[in-house]
């Protein structure tokens, strides 16, 4: 029975690192120190977030509906995973933000209670 590969220690919470690859076909061992991918270290969670945006082709309306959570949680999600990729989200001006704002409610994407947050937040 195979297992879902950890990536961190359940001691101490650091990194693990992965020494020994086997085939299962023919038993063959190779032993060294290999590197995980950055998407390894993300959290079932967050991964499974991925699969819905991906999914969903990066239409933010539809990874919405699909998890039942609001636009700014979506962004959120979305800086946190890159983040712990690694990489800074991209932070828009102010003024491109809230034209942003104005056309999702005009469009009826989010409620007016969903941009007042997000104008908060902006």
């Amino acid at each position: 029975m195979a297992f879902p590969m950890i990536t961190t220690c359940p001691v101490c919470s650091q990194q693990l690192q992965i020494t020994r690859l086997q085939c299962t076909h023919c038993h063959t061992t190779i032993e060294n120190e290999f590197q995980l991918s950055k998407l390894a270290t993300l959290a079932k969670e967050q991964l499974h977030f991925i699969e819905i945006f991906l999914t969903c082709r990066g239409n933010i309306k539809e990874v919405e509906k699909a998890l039942g959570i609001s636009y700014p949680t979506v962004r959120g999600k979305l800086d946190e995973i890159i983040a712990v990729l690694g990489h800074s989200p991209q932070k828009k001006q102010d003024d491109v933000n809230k034209k942003e704002i104005v056309s999702l409610l005009e469009k009826g994407d989010i409620s007016p209670e969903e941009a007042v947050e997000m104008l908060k937040k902006g």
